[in-house]
């Protein structure tokens, strides 16, 4: 294996974890019901809180890494969220968990600025796209093995032995990381014919060395805001699947923990599968003859159209809303690798990180709303009896917000071409 696959490897590994640590609150969220008798809207805001203060990591690590490097960058976000992770342990309140939350989140906001910028050091222009949806796969493959190991730990060992256990693993990740990565320039041992493969587009980008670009110079750029409001308008969608989807077979198929499992379980199954044709698809398309800046909207079209039918999803049987919300998911990851990737087609190295952690920030802002807006249209009706018609108005808003982020991305960057980008002020 080629040493930036195994790159890949570690970031599919980090997002994993990062992903699990995410998903353990709404997995044992039944559980907990029973402890502290939160409402639907303090469970929206404590998941609120986590949004609001993963805005502000990717902000800060945008930032970080971008000053520091990818290797420092990543480590000190995994640390900080491992512990964090387990300091969910210590907390038996609904404030305490919201405090927990807020320490996740502005933590856990070193994750995909450091990946994604790690992706674009290296990988060529045209491995990218794959690249991010391998490594981004992590995020399925978190959210089947979370409710396939999370509910019986909790149920065997109680539900503070998760959060610990998913600290631990990633301090266990961090062990390895340290040792084994750091940029193609300075590992001696990386082959010729593979340094050469990865500097392979660098004439194209003559913009990549220097200092960090600042941020009144990257916002300037329409190109920019394409990325930014392409993550703001879908992003809230897949935080609404991680939050509320074991809520969703519990309030309206009568399903618990241990009966929701085997669902939640096939639904990121699906979305493990499917998701990296997502990443296939333009390198494909592009080998036909297409451009990449249409092979890549082409996908993120047919990602947008694959996601509505998700609307229908509360006036299905099980299985069918199983395979809905599992296409969905699947169209949502493929959709968010492709648009990580324009970052690096549009913008130098030097930018990448910091454009990232701005649109993850827009995300994350997105998703901070959600929740709240969620957790209180359930309430209200969930009070006239009828929670299932709530969860209709969510799912209608989930289902169309691909294509109106696709027709604002397609106005704001029709295409994905190199930016050509000066100093500008330091930021």
């Amino acid at each position: 294996m080629r040493y930036r696959w195994l790159v890949c490897l570690f970031l599919f590994l980090a997002t994993t974890i990062n992903y699990v640590d995410r998903q353990i609150l709404a997995l044992v969220k039944p559980i907990l019901d029973e402890q502290f008798r939160w409402t639907n809207a303090e469970y929206g805001r404590v998941n609120a809180a986590f949004q609001g203060a993963y805005a502000l990591g990717l902000l800060l690590f945008g930032v970080l890494v971008d000053r520091v490097g990818t290797k420092i960058g990543y480590a000190l976000s995994i640390a900080a969220w491992s512990l964090s992770a387990i300091g969910h342990a210590l907390v038996g309140s609904v404030s305490g968990f919201l405090r927990a939350r807020l320490a996740l989140g502005l933590s856990e906001g070193g994750n995909f600025p450091s990946a994604i910028k790690a992706v674009a050091l290296w990988f060529p222009r045209r491995e990218r796209a794959l690249a991010t949806a391998l490594f981004n796969s992590g995020a399925n493959v978190g959210a089947v093995v979370a409710p396939a190991i999370v509910p019986w730990i909790a149920l065997t060992w109680g539900w503070r032995a998760a959060f610990v256990i998913a600290g631990c693993a990633g301090f266990a990740w961090l062990a390895l990381w340290i040792p084994f990565y750091d940029a193609p320039g300075k590992l001696p041992r990386l082959t010729p014919v593979e340094r050469a493969l990865i500097a392979g587009d660098a004439e194209q980008r003559a913009g990549d060395d220097g200092p960090p670009i600042g941020w009144l110079t990257i916002l300037g750029h329409r190109q920019a805001w394409s990325f930014i409001v392409g993550k703001l308008l879908t992003d809230p969608v897949w935080w609404f699947f991680l939050i509320w989807l074991p809520d969703f077979f519990k309030k309206t198929r009568g399903l618990d923990i241990k009966g929701s499992r085997l669902y939640l379980v096939s639904i990121y199954a699906i979305v493990t599968v499917l998701s990296v044709a997502g990443g296939w698809l333009p390198g494909a398309l592009t080998r036909r003859g297409f451009t990449p800046t249409r092979a890549r909207k082409t996908t993120m079209l047919v990602c947008a159209l694959a996601v509505v039918p998700i609307i229908a999803v509360t006036r299905v049987g099980t299985w069918s809303a199983v395979v809905l919300i599992g296409v969905a998911g699947s169209a949502h990851q493929a959709w968010s690798a492709n648009l990580f990737t324009t970052v690096s087609d549009m913008f130098p190295k030097r930018a990448v990180a910091r454009l990232v952690g701005v649109g993850g920030m827009a995300g994350s802002v997105g998703g901070m709303a959600f929740p709240v807006v969620a957790g209180t249209l359930l309430d209200r009706f969930a009070a006239r009896g009828n929670v299932t018609a709530g969860y209709a108005i969510l799912f209608l808003v989930c289902g169309l917000a691909y294509l109106v982020a696709f027709a604002v991305g397609q106005l704001l960057a029709p295409s994905f071409d190199p930016v050509p980008i000066g100093e500008g002020p330091k930021g």
